[in-house]
């Protein structure tokens, strides 16, 4: 049982997927600047895509993603031919053939676009970069409308890996969270997927989650199992109403406590492990013969925006409503709003509404929280060396984890900080002892 005290599991934390973090970004960073660091990229260094689709079916009320209902495909389609504008206006600006390494479809329900938008798509990515042949393309999917069709589709346009939503398989939470699954439902899109080719397949789960048990997590993670993905996250419901409305809907008197959540955390991985996964971060699991695994185990994990990932590609170019993407001189993120995003790009323009630029202080503590969160360790002193700040002064940060040490969550020698196997769990709590704009502003989730 993993010792964590309770009054840390309820405390709040980024997820630190970038650094800074996305409240932190501000309109200083727009269309104009992000062109200039577009231009400035060195013409054979690999990139990675992120598209987002922001649509669903239905909505369901633990969501924390930027999408809406789509009442009808006329929406979706209109949709489809912004994305296009934006893909042909990035080749402008960027010229063709920039070698591609990775592409993530991600929403939203990306693959509620048709089988011709979706191969268009694909089509004209092909023509403007130039995939790599080793490249992962992989798409979010909702088991619930994914047809024998649509995976052939995808499979045919390239798609190599898929993640397939689960979140809990017991009616009685999908009911208090708006979605019905079936297990059924779920084991045949994935045997719809492996027929068509699609062999790498990630599966999400849920904790924290309303009228869950601890019996719940369990049969989840195990029924889960059965159906043998190479990957598992186990992610903890973050309950933000304030940034969410729809999550309103949720009863916050039927969510779990601190311990209980911490309780099923444990529980999904104890059933994990035993069926042959091996942890990979905070939250992942993997099969052993995945490459996730394989680079967790190599030191070259990284973390983006979809988590924990091996993607090496420096650069991550956001397109679609709201996407987010990553340079060498900082954050971009896309307009939110989809009648702003449209407006900016019938201009011609890149439709970046804020962003923030990195100085070399922000580089340096990107890669010590990037170490902890990926490794459970940094070295200090090799860090600020390696950034050429070999005299990088931490010591406000070690002081902020003193009380984390004395909780047995973190050990501190010389310059060297290593994350024990109690505080894997809290490691973003760890991680934020490094964050020089923690309390400048943001709300965040429970970092357990």
């Amino acid at each position: 049982m993993t010792s964590i005290p309770i009054r840390l599991a309820e405390a709040q934390a980024p997820r630190y997927t970038s650094y800074p973090t996305a409240p932190h970004f501000s309109e200083a960073v727009g269309g104009g600047l992000y062109r200039s660091w577009l231009k400035e990229l060195r013409f054979g260094a690999p990139l990675s895509l992120y598209l987002h689709v922001p649509f669903c079916h239905q909505l369901c009320w633990y969501c924390g993603c930027h999408t809406a209902v789509a009442n009808n495909y006329e929406r979706i389609a209109a949709y489809v031919g912004l994305l296009r504008q934006e893909i042909a206006l990035l080749g402008r600006v960027l010229g063709r053939d920039r070698p591609v390494t990775g592409v993530h479809w991600g929403g939203g329900t990306p693959s509620i676009l048709s089988a011709e938008d979706f191969t268009a798509v694909m089509g004209q990515l092909r023509e403007v970069f130039d995939f790599q042949p080793a490249a992962e393309l992989a798409i979010e999917i909702d088991p619930r409308h994914l047809t024998a069709e649509k995976a052939e589709a995808l499979a045919a346009a390239g798609i190599n890996r898929a993640s397939l939503g689960v979140q809990d398989f017991n009616p009685h939470v999908q009911e208090a969270i708006n979605r019905l699954q079936p297990f059924e439902t779920t084991a045949a899109a994935a045997q719809a997927l492996r027929a068509a080719g699609i062999a790498a397949l990630n599966f999400d789960l849920m904790y924290g989650l309303p009228h869950q048990s601890l019996e719940d997590v369990k049969q989840t993670a195990s029924l889960a199992a059965d159906i043998h993905p190479q990957r598992v996250s186990v992610f903890g419901y973050a309950h933000v109403p304030w940034m969410k409305k729809h999550q309103k809907m949720i009863d916050t008197a039927a969510l779990p406590g601190a311990e209980e959540r911490l309780a099923q955390a444990e529980a999904a991985e104890r059933v994990l492990l035993l069926r042959g996964y091996r942890a990979v971060g905070m939250d992942h699991f993997a099969l052993p013969d995945d490459p996730l695994f394989r680079y967790a185990d190599e030191g070259r994990l990284h973390r983006n925006f979809q988590g924990y990932t091996t993607d090496q590609a420096e650069v991550l170019l956001g397109l679609g409503v709201s996407s987010i993407g990553t340079l060498p001189q900082g954050y971009v993120q896309n307009e939110k709003d989809l009648v702003a995003y449209a407006k900016a790009l019938r201009a011609g323009k890149l439709p970046v509404a804020r962003g923030v630029g990195l100085t070399p202080e922000d580089r340096l503590r990107r890669d010590v929280i990037q170490s902890l969160m990926c490794n459970f360790f940094v070295d200090l002193r090799a860090q600020a060396v390696a950034h050429g700040r070999p005299g990088f002064d931490f010591s406000d940060s070690l002081e902020r984890l003193v009380p984390l040490a004395g909780e047995g969550l973190v050990t501190v020698e010389g310059s060297k900080v290593r994350v024990t196997d109690d505080g894997k769990r809290a490691v973003r709590l760890i991680a934020s002892c490094f964050d020089a704009y923690l309390g400048a502003g943001g709300r965040y989730s429970k970092a357990v």
